[in-house]
C-alpha cells in the first residue's frame, strides 16, 4: 500500500523562518530527499506561494498546519490546501468525527487528493501534561482512542510517536499510514521532544514515514546527514 523506496519514507522538516532558507536546504539536499514538511513557522513567513513553488518543482509537500476548528472552517482550509497540490496535510484528531469527516471530504474534491493525517498526541506531551489539560488517560490509551476515531472518519493515516506505533499496529492493523515525528538519529539531542526514537526504531516498530528536522537541516552537510538517516531506515524495513 505504501512506497518501499526509502527516500519516500523520509520527510525533512523545513522548520526555518524564510523562503530563501528553505530553498537553500532543498538545493543542498538535491535528490536525496523527496518529501518536505512545511509547518506553521515557514508557512506563516512565506505563505502558500512557496508551497506551490515547491510542488511545481516536483517536491512532495507535507503541509503540517494541524487544522483544528469547526467543521466548515476546516473543510474550507483543507480544500484550499488540497488545491495547492500538497501530498499530505494534518488535522487534529481531537477536533472530533464531524471535523475529521469534513476534512476528508474536502481533500477528496481535487484530482489528486492529499492524504489526510490526524495528529493524535503531540510528541512534546507527557502523561503529566495530559492530566493538566483534563485528560486522565495514559498517553498510549489516548493515542489509540484518537487514532481509531480518525480512521473511522476516513483519514488515510495518523501522526504519532513511534513509542505508540507497535500497539497501534497490533490494535488497528496495517492498512494506514503512520507518520512519526520526534525522530532523532543515534546520538542527536532530543531538543523539545519528550518522546523520541531513532529512525531505525521507528521503522522497525511499524511507522511508514518519519519526520526529521534539525539533525539534517542544521548539519554541516545536510545531504550526508540525510543519507545516514536513509541507511538507518533501509536496515530496518
Amino acid at each position: 500500500m505504501f512506497e518501499q523506496d526509502d527516500r519516500n519514507r523520509l520527510i525533512v522538516a523545513l522548520d526555518v523562518s524564510t523562503a530563501d532558507e528553505a530553498r537553500r536546504l532543498v538545493r543542498a539536499l538535491g535528490d536525496t530527499v523527496c518529501t518536505y514538511k512545511i509547518g506553521k513557522q515557514l508557512f506563516t513567513a512565506a505563505g502558500p506561494q512557496l508551497v506551490a513553488e515547491f510542488v511545481a518543482a516536483g517536491q512532495r509537500i507535507f503541509l503540517d498546519l494541524k487544522f483544528h476548528d469547526i467543521p466548515n472552517t476546516v473543510r474550507a482550509a483543507v480544500h484550499s490546501a488540497a488545491t495547492l497540490g500538497v501530498s499530505m496535510l494534518t488535522v487534529h484528531a481531537s477536533g472530533g468525527p464531524k471535523m475529521l469527516r469534513a476534512a476528508v471530504e474536502a481533500a477528496g474534491q481535487v484530482p489528486k487528493p492529499p492524504m489526510v493525517l490526524a495528529v493524535t498526541v503531540l510528541t512534546s506531551l507527557t502523561e503529566e501534561d495530559l492530566k493538566l489539560i483534563g485528560i486522565n488517560a495514559k498517553v498510549q490509551d489516548q493515542v489509540l482512542r484518537l487514532a481509531a476515531l480518525a480512521l473511522d472518519a476516513g483519514c488515510g493515516g495518523i501522526v504519532a510517536s513511534a513509542l505508540e506505533v507497535h500497539e497501534l499496529r497490533r490494535a488497528l492493523g496495517s492498512q494506514f499510514a503512520i507518520i512519526t515525528p520526534g525522530v532523532r538519529p543515534s546520538g542527536a539531542p532530543a531538543g523539545d521532544q519528550a518522546r523520541v526514537v531513532t529512525p531505525g526504531e521507528a521503522i522497525a516498530a511499524g511507522a511508514t514515514h518519519i519526520v526529521v528536522g534539525r539533525p539534517i537541516t542544521e548539519a554541516q552537510n545536510p545531504a550526508a546527514a540525510a543519507r545516514a538517516v536513509l541507511r538507518e531506515i533501509s536496515g530496518n524495513r
